[in-house]
């Protein structure tokens, strides 16, 4: 048996799912359910959330990242940076088979929950990998879409984010208020960083109130720009002498 089979029961305070996440998870609902339980319980004890996110864990949290969906292209690759509890890269697993996932975390507690998560709920199109954003690049395959949720600034966030893309690949990065004038503090850490394109959308209508907030950064040919294009150069160079021997 493993160790994701033996984790204990939800508590009785697991928050019950509303309306809206039926029709947002469809055929995996019951999976999402099974998700909520694991953060209310063993989220809760490891230290992944805390205590007083349970009661609006489908809101403020399932939900909220569920509906990132609305904006990921079909049938891409993602990395979900900084993924913690597996937020918002497992509520999007649930709701999108037609993606490859990975939950990009590098402490040993989380991952290890991710990876219960993940063999729990059935997602064999979700991988997880131990490590920091800037000891995988290169090791990663470039990913089409990078996800995170507010874990750090933005310009920060982008540079750890941005190198893992692919030519013309996207950041989607959930936000609140502050998305605005972040997009205006980090422009010139963004160009450097090869970005072209930025925008503020609004996503979830109908399903969360208020609407989830993220900031989409695209990248032209040089994701990461000139430094991480020979960071990423001698990372495969590397790799290649590697496996040679």
């Amino acid at each position: 048996m493993t160790e994701a089979a033996e984790l204990p029961a939800a508590p009785e305070e697991a928050p019950p799912a509303p309306e809206e996440a039926h029709a947002v998870f469809g055929e995996f609902f019951p999976e999402a359910v099974r998700y909520a339980e694991l953060l209310a319980d063993a989220g809760v004890k490891r230290g992944l959330i805390g205590p007083r996110e349970v009661p609006r864990l489908w809101e403020r949290h399932l939900l909220n990242c569920a509906v990132l969906s609305e904006v990921v292209p079909e049938g891409v690759t993602v990395c979900d940076v900084g993924s913690g509890a597996g937020l918002p890269g497992i509520p999007l697993a649930l709701v999108r088979r037609d993606l490859k996932i990975t939950l990009l975390e590098p402490l040993l507690r989380r991952t290890t929950f991710l990876q219960e998560a993940v063999e729990l709920l059935g997602l064999d199109h979700v991988t997880v990998v131990r490590g920091r954003a800037e000891e995988v690049l290169g090791k990663l395959q470039p990913v089409h879409v990078v996800t995170a949720r507010a874990v750090a600034p933005l310009d920060r966030l982008a540079g750890w984010g941005v190198p893992l893309l692919r030519p013309y690949g996207e950041m989607l990065a959930l936000k609140g208020d502050t998305a605005e004038e972040e997009l205006v503090s980090a422009k010139v850490a963004l160009t450097k960083l090869g970005v072209v394109k930025t925008s503020v959308l609004h996503v979830g209508e109908g399903v969360v109130d208020p609407l989830s907030t993220v900031v989409r950064v695209e990248v032209g040919e040089s994701p990461g720009g000139v430094r991480f294009a020979a960071k990423r150069a001698k990372a495969a160079r590397v790799g290649r002498a590697r496996r040679r021997r």
